[in-house]
């Protein structure tokens, strides 16, 4: 007799790990953030149309106010700071706004120091 629990669980076994993760790019902010309103000017309303904005939303948080539920690698000091988090720990960071011919580049470093792939298959 077919069981459908044990199949979607035989299912969720045979999927890579990475199908589980969740991964979101997180932005520490503050009010008053010069560099903070710069990236909103220059990239906020593109990113989510990107293959990274697709793979890693953008989450938002107050520096001083919030205190987002991931394993940080050092405490943050800067804002902005963007971290990418996978599974609730941070695996990269850009901390500071390069502007955005710099700050495509350093992402995609991001992306492929944590394996990231961009194309929708991971």
């Amino acid at each position: 007799m077919f069981n459908l629990k044990s199949a979607v669980i035989y299912i969720f076994l045979c999927l890579p790990g990475s199908a589980w993760a969740e991964t979101y790019l997180l932005m520490a902010e503050e009010q008053g953030c010069f560099w903070c309103q710069k990236w909103d000017e220059e990239i906020a309303a593109i990113y989510p149309k990107t293959a990274e904005g697709r793979a890693a939303p953008l989450r938002r948080y107050d520096l001083h106010a919030d205190s987002p539920d991931v394993e940080f690698e050092r405490r943050v000091s800067f804002t902005p700071t963007f971290i990418l988090v996978r599974d609730g720990q941070e695996t990269g960071r850009i901390e500071g706004h390069p502007g955005p011919d710099f700050f495509w580049g350093l992402l995609q470093i991001l992306f492929n120091d944590a394996e990231i792939p961009l194309d929708g298959t991971g």
